[in-house]
């Protein structure tokens, strides 16, 4: 794959800034400070994580397909620092996993399902790594176990955290409208409608900083391509291209895809051929398809 795809890519994701939470629920904000979980519904358990500066909004039609048309209970996650909850002190990414672990043991859930996309799919992958018992099935929306190493896939773990630390200090170095500015630009490739942009930019706008850059260095320096080699749950990924056409072919970009998580045993992956980064935006009758026939 070539060189300008890949820098492409990495250049959106990092501008990512994503949604709020569903209001139809009950929000538990205090017990598990890494985030905040709304609940609805009854039946099997299904936990949806958004992705970067995202909150639980951006999954409102999953909630209505899954909660209220298959009856089943959906717990929407919104991570400290991002659309307004407050941020954390400690190392985000690593405090949401062993806190949702707690989550799911405390509320008795029984391997639910989880969907996460883009970071919150990153989030997904960690989860069912170290806890394989915990996860019945898992659905990764549009993320790789990776994100650093997809320009060199041979890159060492040292050098994968020079590389996000120096991402981190180039994204805190900019001025704040030079900042929202990058943002903006990323988001135009992350989804086609206008409204939607202007919904997931303003969502971000009340992120905390800091903790959207850190969190992003956090992902670009992991490293889970042998790490799921530990999960037991059947996992589904959907994945995007057509954004990136002008830069790389959809075989190129599927390529990536499998390379990354070859050492998965079973993982399905399917790309969409319309859908940009945000699936359940674009495309969510082809999303609501592929994970309804996968958990059926």
């Amino acid at each position: 794959m070539h060189c300008s795809p890949i820098r492409k890519l990495l250049a959106t994701i990092a501008g990512l800034l994503l949604a709020h939470s569903p209001a139809q629920a009950a929000t538990q904000p205090t017990a598990h400070p890494a985030f905040q979980v709304e609940v609805s519904g009854k039946g099997q358990a299904v936990i949806l994580i958004p992705g970067l500066a995202s909150a639980g909004q951006v999954w409102d039609g999953t909630v209505q397909h899954y909660c209220a048309r298959q009856q089943r209970q959906c717990h929407v996650l919104t991570l400290a620092g991002f659309a307004g909850v407050p941020a954390i002190d400690t190392p985000l990414l690593a405090s949401v996993e062993r806190q949702l672990s707690d989550y799911i043991r405390e509320q008795g859930l029984a391997q639910p399902l989880v969907i996460g996309h883009s970071l919150g799919g990153f989030v997904g992958l960690k989860l069912a790594s170290d806890h394989p018992e915990q996860v019945g099935r898992l659905v990764v929306v549009d993320s790789l176990p990776a994100l650093g190493a997809i320009q060199v896939p041979s890159m060492s773990g040292e050098q994968l955290r020079q590389m996000a630390a120096g991402m981190r200090e180039n994204m805190l170095r900019q001025e704040p409208a030079a900042f929202r500015a990058s943002q903006m630009q990323s988001l135009r490739t992350m989804a086609s409608q206008p409204a939607d942009v202007e919904r997931i930019a303003g969502w971000g706008q009340r992120s905390d900083r800091a903790s959207v850059i850190e969190a992003m260095a956090q992902m670009l320096a992991d490293d889970l391509r042998q790490d799921i080699a530990r999960i037991k749950a059947p996992t589904l990924v959907l994945g995007t291209w057509i954004a990136y056409k002008d830069y790389a072919p959809k075989a190129a970009l599927e390529a990536t895809f499998r390379q990354q998580y070859q050492q998965l045993a079973g993982v399905k992956i399917e790309l969409s051929d319309s859908a940009r980064h945000f699936i359940m935006y674009d495309d969510p009758a082809w999303m609501y398809d592929r994970i309804d026939q996968f958990i059926k």
